[in-house]
């Protein structure tokens, strides 16, 4: 199945719901206007069924198929959020709202999978059920555990789960995925170091935390360096070192902050003990203290191999064997599809957004040239994973 032909007709209007979503970014759980305007959409449509409210503000469409038959359930998921980011694209459509916009490409991501409901809702060509499933808080507040714990899995019985983004870079027609480990693990530590405050003249008589603080920059880089095998991946970075208001006055307290990501669990515990165990002795060398807050967010996202092999016979359907590749390298940026994942088999896939500005900037637009390659490899997964 190439890219099909009905995609192509209303390609402009689909194009339409982007940019109407994209003008009007919302965040986090409060996507009211754009779950809205999905819920329509989908009622227009012709689906079977469709809740609203699940994790707070998703929303879950049910499409049989013309056959029920093979009692396959199938669920494709987009996210709705936008990011707290003033844009800077200088689009027509461009955000409407300072200081929001939707600067990781959900408004495409939930426009595709739109545009694949109105397809599969008109059709219905396969023996089975679609699930398509629009998520809220996926950039930091795990919309996806959310809709979960509303019973997302069970409530529809969904046998197997996929999701996809795009990815700047990525040539346009190209679509890229991997077995296994595709995106990071994504915790956050603060770690709060005490001293002894004093005058900034008589620094013998204090036990000064931004000297600590320094030097714990450096430490914790060797736990990649040092204490991980080579092969693994892993990223630490202090983001943050807050300590002091007076010029003349060395602080009794500092404060750090950041992010670490990893790819498997063994080298979570690894980076999580280690970070504890360099930010304390380092701290007792100074005759300091220093004490960690260590937070686990969301989970490695982890493809499942048959079905990221399936994702990828599906892919080449749509846009050519040689514009499939199964070897894409892991990204440490992190996503909350991993927690379906946990919970179904399935598998995550990129599409190219081609040369654009990267994810998260300013800059940054969803390419509306992808609409048809992306919708259709929503439509053709649910056909072929439930053949009538």
């Amino acid at each position: 199945m190439p890219i099909v032909n009905r995609f192509a007709d209303f390609r402009d209007e689909i194009t339409g719901w982007r940019r109407d979503i994209h003008q009007n970014p919302e965040l986090l759980y409060d996507v009211h206007r754009t779950a809205g305007l999905v819920a329509d959409k989908l009622r227009s449509f012709g689906v079977d069924e469709v809740t609203t409210g699940i994790g707070r503000s998703g929303v879950v469409a049910v499409i049989r198929g013309r056959k029920t038959a093979s009692g396959k359930v199938i669920g494709l998921r987009a996210d709705m959020d936008a990011l707290p980011i003033g844009e800077k694209t200088g689009r027509p459509y461009a955000s409407k709202i300072d200081g929001r916009m939707h600067a990781c490409g959900h408004d495409g991501h939930t426009a595709m999978l739109l545009g694949a409901a109105r397809y599969l809702a008109e059709t219905r060509n396969f023996d089975g059920t679609a699930i398509v499933v629009f998520q809220p808080a996926e950039e930091g507040g795990a919309g996806a555990r959310a809709m979960m714990k509303d019973g997302l899995m069970d409530r529809w019985n969904i046998d197997e789960v996929y999701g996809m983004h795009n990815l700047p870079g990525l040539p346009l027609g190209r679509i890229s995925m991997k077995s296994g480990a595709i995106m990071a693990s994504t915790d956050e530590f603060k770690i709060t170091i005490t001293g002894t405050g004093g005058h900034a003249a008589l620094p013998h008589t204090t036990v000064d935390p931004i000297v600590v603080a320094a030097s714990l920059v450096q430490a914790l880089q060797t736990i990649v360096s040092r204490n991980m095998n080579p092969i693994d991946r892993a990223v630490v970075s202090v983001t943050r070192i807050n300590a002091g208001s007076a010029l003349n006055v060395i602080a009794s307290e500092a404060t750090m902050a950041g992010t670490a990501r990893t790819l498997n669990s063994d080298v979570r515990d690894l980076v999580e003990k280690r970070l504890r165990e360099v930010c304390e002795s380092t701290a007792t060398a100074f005759g300091a203290r220093a004490a960690v807050d260590y937070l686990r967010h969301y989970p490695v996202t982890y493809n499942h191999a048959d079905q990221t092999e399936f994702a990828a016979e599906v892919a080449r359907g749509v846009v050519g064997p040689d514009r499939v590749s199964t070897e894409a390298p892991p990204i440490m940026g992190g996503e909350d599809f991993s927690y379906m994942l946990e919970e179904r088999p399935g598998a995550f896939i990129f599409i190219g957004n081609g040369d654009s500005a990267g994810l998260h900037s300013p800059e940054f637009d969803f390419n509306d040239e992808i609409i048809p390659a992306g919708c259709s490899y929503w439509a053709s997964l649910v056909e072929k994973a439930m053949p009538a």
